[in-house]
């Protein structure tokens, strides 16, 4: 699966647009995350708690986003994007989406 924040793909001819598609997950650290995080937080520089959360729910949303994809026949997904909300404090909801493409080599 190709995938790009792009509008096309170079080397490549759209031969069909399936639509958007999308991944969405919700995450929230744990009590022990939280506090872990916070310690980090007082301390100041890089918080690797809440970095990691990011990573794995940007992971998962991207996972689940290629899944969708292919559902709808996609061998790649162009202008992809992600978006974030805080659903509830300390609640996270991370949604990757794009557009589902057929595509070709030139």
């Amino acid at each position: 699966m190709l995938v790009t924040t792009s509008t096309g793909l170079e080397g490549y001819k759209i031969t069909q647009h399936l639509g958007v598609i999308r991944g969405i997950t919700v995450r929230s650290r744990g009590v022990g995350g939280n506090i872990l995080g916070g310690l980090q937080t007082i301390m100041g520089g890089q918080n690797s708690v809440y970095t990691e959360l990011c990573e794995t729910a940007r992971e998962e949303a991207y996972q689940l986003m290629m899944e969708h994809a292919q559902q709808h026949g996609a061998n790649a997904v162009i202008n992809m994007r992600y978006d974030a909300n805080e659903v509830m404090q300390g609640v996270t909801e991370v949604l990757a989406y794009g557009t589902a493409v057929v595509v070709e080599k030139i």
